[in-house]
């Protein structure tokens, strides 16, 4: 085992409540009734694919740069709500501080927008914890394609075969296989029962705990 690569939202931090509160407040703003059944829908999705989500589910069309500035509004309510809110995920420090010690390359691969991630590692006070990290910004298509994992193979200059994903969601999972690399996922309490995360190599209910040996013991 050379490295590990982290997704970000939901598997580092908690965050998944600020991007549904960031996408009511902004997205009612324009008169589109929010739902928690639609909300659902664009976990997992990049900024722009939730914002055009919205905006087609309410019939809306909006000009390029219109279309631009609600999707800021929607990462700037998130980032103000991370920097202020956010907090760690049980195991988060322990695991990762355990993958340090043994010198393994950390990175991080996430459908966020890139200036989310600064805010993040900064919140949970793990920015030195990290070698690199690929955000949608960086790659023309963004997960269940498998284009961010292989950037990040790539900036952390580690083989696939040789790598560990850490996901929570089925688009994440899918991404991370996608390029080759084992993956461990840790869903949400109301995922964990889908069939849909039997593909993976191991699954978790929390990072809580874990060993690297289990870690090492994927690769036999």
């Amino acid at each position: 085992m050379q490295a590990v690569i982290f997704d970000m939202d939901g598997l580092l931090i908690d965050s998944e409540p600020f991007w549904k509160q960031a996408e009511k407040r902004v997205f009612s703003a324009l008169g589109i009734e929010i739902t928690d059944a639609l909300s659902a829908k664009t976990m997992g999705m990049t900024t722009r694919e939730a914002t055009e989500f919205w905006l087609h589910h309410a019939g809306l069309s909006l000009s390029q740069d219109a279309m631009e500035q609600v999707e800021n509004d929607v990462i700037d309510e998130v980032a103000l709500l991370t920097a202020t809110q956010g907090q760690p995920l049980p195991g988060v420090h322990y695991l990762l501080e355990q993958l340090k010690q043994h010198k393994l390359k950390i990175g991080l691969a996430t459908n966020a927008p890139a200036r989310l991630v600064p805010v993040v590692l900064e919140r949970l006070d793990i920015t030195a914890l990290f070698d690199s990290y690929v955000a949608d910004d960086h790659v023309e298509q963004g997960k269940p394609h498998p284009a961010i994992y292989q950037l990040a193979l790539e900036r952390i200059n580690a083989q696939a075969n040789h790598t560990i994903a850490f996901e929570d969601s089925v688009t994440g999972m899918t991404a991370a296989i996608g390029a080759g690399i084992r993956t461990v996922v840790v869903p949400s309490k109301a995922n964990y029962h889908l069939p849909h995360y039997d593909v993976a190599a191991l699954k978790l209910e929390s990072l809580n705990g874990l060993a690297i040996q289990e870690l090492r013991d994927l690769f036999k």
